[in-house]
């Protein structure tokens, strides 16, 4: 089969490898959908090392059909669509007995250590689905729309922790894909006032997805519309879907008394920032992150997704076959329309 295999850092390669066989206990998947996002470019650069694994095939945003199972695997019936919760914990650390899984202290990913969906083919081990990893459609939707679980999955994550209420007002920093999901989920969580900042060329494209207000504004004058769209009180809940460290301060300029402030975004590695801790203490901010996720949170997402409650299939503006996988991978980084997808099946 073909893969997009991580020789070394800075070496992605569409080479020929054997189709996996699965043994007791494992589920092969023939892939159907990988969509790419920022963080495979940063491991294609070395810019992200932590867990990956040189040899690994990438990705780890897919959706495909199940092509064989292993014996002793029941309820997996060949054909099904599926798609895989990424984080393989080890289920007994402190992170992991605290209900944080996603922050194993064993932690294994797919695409990262474990092989991803850049291939034809990709093997579920024994240990995902002894965990219950693996995730079996009831009604199934566009191949593309499904492999969004995975960041979807992750967004729920992060806006767990900021909890957003009907009524609320929430700034979601950042157009990207992210960004976008982000707002999506606020519009759906009931969040009447939605200011979205970022490049222009994503403003549209931010309505388009729920929000209000659409600016490519930054510094004061951003601050200065926050305050405009919420009577002087700024927001509710800030969402930072962008890594940039400017925005690490402003973030809590721009939340309200008593705000919710979620630092979604990875900012680069080695890199700080500087607040001003006052802006916590005397708002009393709750501040948080989000990494990852955990398997009910990609269980939610499939069910948002499959439902149609959560509706941004769109967001996948371009495919490519696996054989185009450099095109694919430069479209990203080009920023070319919203999200790629590759599609191992179409050739």
């Amino acid at each position: 089969m073909r893969a997009a295999v991580l020789e070394e850092i800075g070496s992605l390669r569409l080479k020929q490898v054997p189709v996996p066989e699965p043994g007791p206990g494992e589920v092969l998947v023939r892939i159907e959908a990988n969509t790419i996002c920022g963080t495979d470019l940063r491991i294609i650069s070395g810019a992200k090392t932590a867990g990956v694994r040189p040899g690994v095939i990438l990705g780890h945003e897919f959706a495909g059909r199940v092509a064989a199972v292993g014996r002793g695997v029941d309820g997996v019936p060949v054909g099904a669509q599926v798609t895989c919760s990424i984080v393989v914990s080890c289920q007994r650390c402190r992170a992991c007995l605290s209900g944080r899984e996603q922050l194993c202290e064993n932690l294994v990913l797919f695409g990262y250590e474990l092989d991803g969906g850049l291939a034809e083919y990709l093997l579920v081990p024994r240990i995902a689905m002894d965990h219950g990893n693996l995730v079996v459609l009831e009604k199934e939707i566009p191949a593309t729309t499904l492999a969004l679980a995975e960041p979807v999955s992750c967004c729920l994550n992060g806006a767990g922790q900021v909890a957003v209420a009907p009524g609320e007002s929430v700034v979601v920093l950042g157009t990207g894909p992210i960004g976008l999901l982000h707002i999506a989920l606020a519009k759906l969580a009931g969040a009447t006032t939605i200011l979205a900042a970022g490049r222009e060329g994503r403003l549209a494209a931010a309505t388009d997805f729920g929000a209000t207000c659409a600016v490519a504004l930054t510094g004061e004058a951003l601050t200065a519309e926050v305050r405009e769209r919420t009577n002087g009180r700024g927001a509710d809940v800030v969402i930072v879907a962008v890594g940039d460290l400017t925005l690490a301060n402003q973030a809590l300029e721009l939340a309200a008394i008593g705000g919710r402030v979620n630092y979604f975004a990875g900012f680069p590695k080695g890199k700080t920032a500087s607040i001003d801790p006052n802006l916590i203490h005397y708002r009393e901010l709750a501040v948080t992150g989000g990494s990852n996720a955990r398997r009910a949170d990609v269980r939610r997402a499939v069910e948002l997704l499959s439902s149609g409650a959560l509706d941004v299939g769109r967001l996948v503006t371009h495919r490519f076959p696996l054989a185009e996988l450099e095109a694919a991978v430069t479209a990203v980084a080009r920023r070319d329309g919203l999200k790629v997808a590759v599609m191992p099946a179409a050739g």
